[in-house]
């Protein structure tokens, strides 16, 4: 027997005998959904989630909308027998009631894959996982194992701030007392704030930082680009920009914005800062906004988490 086939056959009674309910579940770096991954899949590198050594098997885990879960357990209700062939099931997780597809598809670079999608109630969120498996490792990773893997589902309702903060390209050294850190985009983004899901954000002050793959083309162009990327903050109704002047922040060229509008489902008056901090071909967009009566007192603290933020070394 090949060493390949060795492991194969190591490998199948590994999952035979069911390692999924003898572990403790892991949480990759940052994530909110965590499971006991099946033998052979380690924490990935290039995104949040596990993949085998050789990349093939993928296993990427994200936070949905809090009423994502609702939605799907309500078509699911509707139409049991599913569409286009895709018939969905239902599992208990440690999670709770878990509901998921299976579905054969091609991938560019894995050519015939088995994928499977399954979301789980989480806490003031919803759990998503998705799981490629090439054809040549099915033997494996069987329909049987992916369900055992998806029966260990476990969700947390906080990642450590430490841990989500490790993740950005830029070190925080000041969070200025805000009371909830949450990791918009892994690795990209982040918003602070005294607010939370269940709450909402824009009735009290909070603060969006992250990298954008965008630039001023030249310093001349710095004003208009600010006030342009000014229009793109999410949520902002009937804006009206009262400032917008160059900066330095931390000895670099910036650019601030200042912004009257009203935000959020009960139409908050806020008023917005956003600072633009350029160099090399991206630049760091900080956002701070504040229901208009809380300003004076918000701002001094925008500005205090501006001043912390400095690049990895």
């Amino acid at each position: 027997m090949s060493s390949l086939r060795r492991l194969f056959a190591a490998a199948l009674l590994v999952i035979a005998a069911s390692p999924v309910f003898a572990a403790d579940p892991v949480f990759p770096t940052g994530a909110r959904v965590g499971m006991v991954p099946l033998v052979g899949l380690n924490t990935a590198r290039g995104f949040i989630g596990f993949e085998t050594e050789d990349k093939g098997v993928k296993v990427v885990v994200a936070d949905l909308p809090a009423d994502a879960y609702s939605e799907v357990a309500n078509a699911f209700k509707a139409n049991p027998g599913g569409t286009g062939g895709i018939k969905p099931q239902s599992i208990e997780t440690a999670a709770g009631l878990g509901y998921y597809t299976v579905e054969d598809a091609k991938d560019p670079t894995s050519g015939n894959v088995r994928r499977y999608s399954m979301i789980v109630p989480g806490i003031a969120f919803s759990g998503y996982v998705a799981v490629q498996v090439p054809e040549n490792a099915s033997k494996i990773y069987t329909d049987d194992a992916v369900r055992q893997m998806f029966a260990s589902t476990v969700v947390r309702k906080e990642v450590p701030v430490d841990e989500q903060l490790s993740l950005l390209p830029f070190r925080m050294k000041e969070l200025s007392e805000f009371k909830n850190v949450r990791t918009l985009a892994p690795g990209a983004a982040v918003i602070v704030a005294d607010g939370d899901e269940t709450t909402g954000f824009e009735a009290a002050p909070f603060m969006i930082i992250g990298l954008i793959g965008q630039t001023a083309a030249s310093p001349e162009d710095r004003g208009r680009f600010a006030q342009q990327i000014a229009g793109t903050i999410p949520g902002v109704r009937e804006g009206r920009i009262t400032m917008s002047e160059p900066v330095r922040i931390d000895g670099q060229p910036g650019y601030e914005t200042r912004i009257d509008a009203v935000s959020g489902k009960d139409n908050t008056p806020v008023t917005i800062v956003q600072w633009l901090r350029f160099g090399g071909a991206t630049s760091l967009r900080i956002i701070g906004s504040s229901p208009r009566d809380q300003w004076a007192k918000a701002f001094p603290r925008f500005r205090a988490v501006r001043d912390g933020i400095q690049p990895r070394t």
